[in-house]
C-alpha cells in the first residue's frame, strides 16, 4: 500500500493534463482519480475509472501505457513517468476484492433500435453508450462467445477471461441483447436488417492475415497468427510443432511465440528483420516472451521455406541492417534457421472483398473510410475499430467506439 501512495504521490496534478488529453484515446480522468488515490478515497477513485471507461481494468493490464498516457505524462520529459498503468490496475483490483459494484446508470427507452455488428473492443463499447441513453442494441456475433480479440486473439496469460466474461454480463443487464453465430456476409447482409434498425455500427475488425509466400508448393505447418492463437484460446492446442518460427515483431508476435511455448513446441524463434529499437512490440511483452524460453533474433529476413513431402525442414533468411529507419537486406549475408513451423504474425487488414460486397467505401489500404462522427458512406451505417485504422490498440478501438456512439445520439436524439 505505501508503494502505491508513493506512486500516487509522484503525480503533479497538470492542470494540462497531457496523459488525458493527448496520451489516453478514451480520455480518462487520470489526475482526478490519482487525486482520490492520494486522499485514500478508493471507491470514488474506482467511480472516476468506470464512470468514463467499463472496461478500465482490461485497459491496465494490456495497454501500451508507455506510449499513451504514461508516454504523455509531464514527468516524462526529464524524469520517469507516472506508473498510471499500476495505479488503474490496483483501483481495480481493489474493487473486486472489496466487492465494491460501479452502477451504470440508463436512460428510459427511447424508442430507437441499432445493430452492432462484431462484438470486439468498439463494438462493446458502442453498445455500452447507446444502451446508456435508453436505445435498444442487438450485437451480432460470428462466434459462439462474445468479445471478439478480447476472447480469441488475446492469450489467457495476458487478459483472463472471466474478466471479459465480467464486461459482457455487465452489457446483458443493461439490455445489450447479443446474437451469437451470425455473420455478415455468410449469415445476413447489411441490406437484410438495414430496415430493422435506426443505426448500424461495423466493428467487425482486421480479419485478414498479411503473409507472403514462402514456397511454390503447399506446405502444411504455416499458421496465421489469428488462427495459432485462436487454436489456443480454444484449448484445441497444436500438435508436433517441432521448432517454431515466428516471423514478426509486434505484440501479437509475442503471444503466437509464448503460445507456442506453453502449446508444447520444442524450441520457439521469433525473426524480426529490424533490430529492437525499431521494434513496434512493448519491450515488457519482448521481456516475458524471452522468460519464457523464445529466442529472439533481430535483423533477420526470413526469405522462403525449405520441406521434405510438404513438412518444413528450415528457413532461408537474410541478414538486414537499418538505414534511414528501413530494413535493407545485406547483399550476400544467406543463412538457414532450423524450422518445423511457421507463424505469421506481421498484420491484420479488413477483409476488402466483404466490405465491397456490402458497399462500404474504404480507402487504398482496405479500411472503411469514416468521417468526425464514426460514418460511413452509408446513411445509417457507422464503424469504428481496426476496420477503420491500422493503429490498433484496445482503447483507440474503444474510443472510436465511443466516437460513433456519440455520432447515432447526436443524429437519432
Amino acid at each position: 500500500m505505501n508503494e502505491i501512495k508513493e506512486i500516487a504521490s509522484y503525480c503533479l496534478n497538470c492542470k494540462t493534463k497531457p496523459c488525458s488529453v493527448s496520451g489516453c484515446p478514451i480520455h480518462t480522468q487520470i489526475p482526478e482519480f490519482i487525486t482520490e488515490i492520494k486522499n485514500e478515497n478508493y471507491e470514488r477513485a474506482y467511480e472516476i475509472l468506470q464512470e468514463n471507461n467499463i472496461y478500465s481494468y482490461i485497459c491496465s493490464l494490456i495497454c501500451p501505457q508507455e506510449e499513451q498516457c504514461e508516454g504523455s505524462c509531464i514527468r516524462g520529459i526529464k524524469a520517469t513517468p507516472t506508473h498510471i498503468g499500476i495505479l488503474e490496475k490496483f483501483i481495480n483490483e481493489w474493487a473486486i476484492k472489496n466487492d465494491y459494484e460501479y452502477k451504470i446508470n440508463k436512460k428510459k427507452s427511447n424508442g430507437k433500435k441499432i445493430a452492432i455488428i462484431g462484438s470486439g473492443p468498439a463494438g462493446l463499447e458502442c453498445a455500452v453508450e447507446l444502451l446508456k441513453e435508453g436505445f435498444s442494441v442487438d450485437i451480432y456475433e460470428k462466434d459462439k462467445i462474445p468479445g471478439g480479440i478480447l476472447v480469441y486473439g488475446i492469450p489467457d496469460f495476458r487478459l483472463s477471461k472471466d474478466i471479459v466474461k465480467k464486461v459482457i454480463n455487465k452489457i446483458q443487464d443493461l439490455g445489450g441483447n447479443f446474437i451469437t453465430n451470425k455473420e455478415l456476409g455468410k449469415h445476413f447482409d447489411l441490406n437484410d436488417i438495414m430496415s430493422k434498425y435506426d443505426a448500424i455500427f461495423l466493428g467487425i475488425g482486421a480479419t485478414k492475415s498479411i503473409k507472403y509466400d514462402l514456397s511454390n508448393k503447399k506446405l502444411r505447418n504455416i499458421y496465421e497468427s489469428d488462427t495459432f492463437l485462436r487454436a489456443y484460446n480454444e484449448n484445441s492446442y497444436i500438435k508436433d510443432l517441432g521448432t517454431v518460427v515466428v516471423i514478426g515483431g509486434g505484440n501479437v508476435a509475442m503471444d503466437s511465440a509464448r503460445v507456442a511455448v506453453k502449446m508444447g513446441a520444442k524450441k520457439v524463434k521469433i525473426l524480426y528483420r529490424r533490430d529492437r529499437e525499431h521494434m513496434p512490440a512493448r519491450n515488457i511483452e519482448l521481456d516475458d516472451a524471452i522468460k519464457d524460453g523464445v529466442e529472439f533474433k533481430e535483423l533477420t529476413r526470413v526469405i522462403s521455406a525449405n520441406d521434405v513431402e510438404g513438412k518444413i525442414i528450415n528457413v532461408n533468411c537474410i541478414k538486414t541492417k537499418i538505414v534511414n529507419g528501413k530494413a535493407v537486406d545485406i547483399e550476400g549475408e544467406f543463412f538457414k534457421e532450423e524450422a518445423n513451423t511457421v507463424v505469421f504474425a506481421i498484420g491484420l487488414k479488413p477483409d476488402k472483398h466483404l466490405l465491397e460486397s456490402q458497399n462500404i467505401e474504404i480507402d487504398d489500404f482496405g479500411y472503411i473510410i469514416i468521417d468526425e462522427n464514426g460514418k460511413t458512406n452509408l446513411e445509417k451505417v457507422y464503424a469504428g475499430g481496426d476496420n477503420t485504422e491500422a493503429k490498433a490498440t484496445v482503447c483507440r478501438a474503444l474510443a472510436s467506439g465511443k466516437k460513433a456512439a456519440n455520432g447515432i445520439i447526436n443524429k437519432l436524439c
